[in-house]
């Protein structure tokens, strides 16, 4: 669990839909101004506090040998941040929980986030690790995970994905560089 919530200076693999989307509107703007570091971004609520607890716990249940947590890859030239859950030296792990009355679908933005953190790592082989929450989890972080209810999605490695990605972080990171706003 990654504790360090300073947004300022970095993009990060969950900006992803930021990076490659829309620059003309307020949430692109906003987002700019805390990369900038002249604003922050502090969204947190019940459910994203418990996704976050519940993350060790969920990857502990996987029994994966070798397995580091909360590991970051740095790439400075990109601005680039990427903080992954879980990961061995061949394989991604990014923990997501949802509200157990939901079945689980992989979201475009959570598909591109792993997409850029097997970039970012070298490592081409990556898994959402999805876990439903019952109200219970969300008032009490204390409880025990079943691994019967952990599913694991396989993400294939993009590299048409990544060849654009690329290109828009590089313009980003350019204006980063420079302290000014993206055409």
């Amino acid at each position: 669990m990654i504790t360090d919530k300073d947004r300022a200076g970095w993009i990060g693999a969950s900006d992803t839909n930021f990076v490659i989307g829309n620059r003309h509107t307020k949430t692109f703007l906003k987002w700019w101004l805390a990369k900038l570091g002249l604003s922050e971004i502090n969204f947190s609520n019940k459910y994203t506090v418990a996704g976050s607890i519940y993350e060790h716990s969920i990857l502990d249940n996987l029994n994966i040998k070798n397995l580091e947590k909360d590991k970051q890859i740095l790439i400075p030239e990109l601005y680039l941040r990427v903080n992954l859950d879980g990961n061995t030296l061949d394989t991604i792990y990014e923990v997501k929980t949802y509200k157990a009355e939901n079945d689980y679908k992989i979201s475009k933005n959570y598909y591109q986030q792993v997409q850029v953190q097997m970039f970012a790592t070298g490592i081409r082989q990556g898994y959402i690790v999805a876990y439903p929450l019952e109200e219970k989890y969300y008032n009490n972080y204390f409880l025990d995970i079943d691994r019967n209810k952990i599913k694991l999605f396989p993400i294939e490695y993009n590299e048409c994905f990544i060849a654009e990605y690329l290109i828009k972080l590089k313009e980003l990171a350019e204006c980063l560089s420079k302290g000014v706003f993206p055409k």
